[in-house]
Parts: structure tokens; C-alpha cells; sequence
């Protein structure tokens, strides 16, 4: 017998609605922001999603919302686990707490005391292992075995990508004349759910996705045309994987029109352009679209109007003070 292939994943506009009105109860709508600087900078009419305002301090409490507002009865009596040292620890921990579910965060033993201690606070139990993620991840897996929790990926989870392209529905809501969007990429999963929300609604809209050039898993894989396993060198926490999911790969293939990357160095300055010039606190990956956009790597014509997602706002303050450019 022919084995078939599998059809490609794909959401719809109405996919998104029905996500959307399952976590709007937990959510902020975030603000788009109009940015004189910015525009003046690129000669496009620039406006920026400060998803920093957004509940833990960034958009990943959206697609765990989503995720354990279909999550069956049983599944959330035993409860779930997740490996992470950044955002994707403080959205889990938050939402399972909404929804009164057992979380527990695997992270690396040298994690930060500042984040350990904002993850405690969320509500979930910190089991520290290892001193990489992978190795915290592993930790994570094994408590799926021998405890019965249910993992939470942080991004190639098809509840989660939805999750996080309510996003991408809002941007669409505030401003219908938008031309084109500009979104870190990590893992994928916030691309994925924001350039399939926002093309159901207007396939014209060009979707422009940035990476740190010392980690760029995404674009690799996406000119290789396959996944890519890569030597990541990126510091930038949010940017930061070695490879990206077969789901968020899937979507970037088919629905992210272009991939662009810039150095670390390059990030990190423009984090401190956006503190300087636009009063607005954001963590490294938030950052990168700006400084795409700063370094003339998005090619679009003048006067477009163009959303910029500012991710987060959880800033590794000691990690830039640490920085020392020549």
C-alpha cells in the first residue's frame, strides 16, 4: 500500500477567532504604537506592537491559554512541564495558575536568580538539572515518563501557534491597512501563528521574519529547503535554537515571504535605540525587527506601512551591562 503524505498543517481566520475569544478573558490587547523615530529612520510609516505590556512581560502567555483552555479534565488533574529559562517558563507557570493546573518549569542549574524567582512567582514548582537547556529539556521529558505530566513545547505546538497568532489578529484589528510585518524568529511559533492569522485575512500582507545571523536556524533551514541542525552562537535568549520545529518550518515555508538576519552586536544596539528614542523597554529578540529595519535589511517601498512586533519587554539587564562593543 501507497503511504500518503501527511496534508500540511494549516489555521484558518476562524481558527484564530475561536483561540482568540478563548483567552481574550486572560489577555491584554496590547497598543499599536505610532513611532515618529522610526519612521523618520526608514521612510515607512512604522507603528510597534508593545506586546512588553503584554502579561509576563511578553506574548508567550497567549498560546499556553489557548492550549490549556481545550487541555481534557484528566490531562489537568495530572499536570504539565515545560523546559525553558526565559519567557515561555513565566507563560506556562501564569496560565496553568489561571487555569488551575500543576506546572512545573525545567530549567538549566546556572539560570538566572531573577527569572527562577519570577517563575516561582507565577505558581510553578523550578526543578533546576543540568547546565543547558537540553539537558533541562531532558529533565523535562523524564518527569512526562515517570510522573505522567503533559509537555508543553515552546513553540511547535498547534494550540500554542494558535495562541500566539492572536497576535497577528489584533494587529489586523487596530490598523486593516497594514502592508507588511516584521517578527523575531526563535523557534517559529510566534511567526507561524502571526503570518498565517494575518495572511487568512489579507494574503497581500508581506510577512518578514529576523533572526541574529549567529543562530539563524530558520533561514538555513528554509534555503536548504529541509530542517537544519545548527551550531547556534547567539547570547540572545529568545533567539536562541539550535532547530526549529517541523510545524513552525512547515508554516515559515509557506507562509513567511522573507528571512533576514543581523548579528548580535547589531540587536543589542538597537535595544538601546529603542530605550533612547522611543522610551520603551525590550528584551533582545523584541529588538531585532527595529534593528532590521535600522540596518536597511527590509526592502520595502517607501511610504509602506509596516508593524513591527516588539515581543517582550524581560530584559536581561545584567547580560547588557556585560556588553562591551569595540
Amino acid at each position: 500500500m501507497t503511504q500518503t503524505a501527511a496534508a500540511p498543517f494549516i489555521l484558518t481566520l476562524d481558527d484564530f477567532r475561536e483561540a482568540r475569544a478563548r483567552i481574550a478573558e486572560h489577555i491584554k490587547h496590547t497598543p499599536l504604537l505610532t513611532s515618529r523615530q522610526l519612521s523618520e529612520a526608514t521612510g515607512y510609516d512604522i507603528r510597534l506592537k508593545a506586546e512588553m505590556f503584554q502579561r509576563v512581560g511578553a506574548y508567550k502567555i497567549r498560546g499556553p491559554l489557548n492550549k490549556f483552555a481545550q487541555m481534557p479534565e484528566e490531562d489537568k488533574r495530572r499536570g504539565v512541564v515545560c523546559s525553558s529559562a526565559g519567557n515561555h517558563a513565566q507563560g506556562v507557570a501564569l496560565a496553568a495558575k489561571i487555569h488551575g493546573i500543576r506546572a512545573v518549569v525545567c530549567m538549566a542549574a546556572n539560570a538566572t536568580p531573577a527569572k527562577i524567582a519570577a517563575t516561582k512567582g507565577y505558581g510553578a514548582e523550578v526543578v533546576l538539572h543540568g547546565s543547558i537547556w537540553d539537558e533541562a529539556n531532558e529533565k523535562a521529558k523524564e518527569l512526562v515518563r515517570t510522573e505522567g505530566l503533559t509537555y508543553v513545547h515552546p513553540f511547535d505546538d498547534e494550540q500554542l501557534i494558535a495562541g500566539q497568532g492572536t497576535l497577528g489578529l489584533e494587529v489586523v484589528q487596530d490598523w486593516p491597512q497594514l502592508d507588511a510585518i516584521v517578527v523575531p524568529i526563535g523557534g517559529g511559533g510566534l511567526i507561524s501563528g502571526v503570518s498565517m492569522a494575518m495572511k487568512s485575512h489579507n494574503p497581500k500582507i508581506r510577512v518578514i521574519g529576523v533572526e541574529s545571523s549567529d543562530g539563524p536556524a530558520m533561514k538555513m533551514s528554509v534555503e536548504a529547503g529541509r530542517l537544519e541542525t545548527i551550531d547556534c552562537r547567539t547570547i540572545i535568549d529568545g533567539l536562541r535554537v539550535r532547530r526549529v520545529g517541523e510545524k513552525t518550518f512547515s508554516v515559515a515555508q509557506r507562509f513567511v515571504d522573507e528571512i533576514v538576519a543581523l548579528p548580535d552586536r547589531d540587536i543589542f544596539d538597537a535595544v538601546i535605540w529603542v530605550m533612547e528614542r522611543c522610551k520603551l523597554v525590550v528584551e533582545g529578540a523584541a529588538a531585532a525587527p527595529v534593528a532590521a529595519l535600522l540596518h536597511g535589511l527590509v526592502k520595502l517601498p517607501a511610504g509602506s506601512r509596516v508593524a513591527v512586533v516588539l515581543s517582550g519587554g524581560n530584559v536581561n539587564l545584567d547580560q547588557l551591562r556585560g556588553l562591551r562593543w569595540n
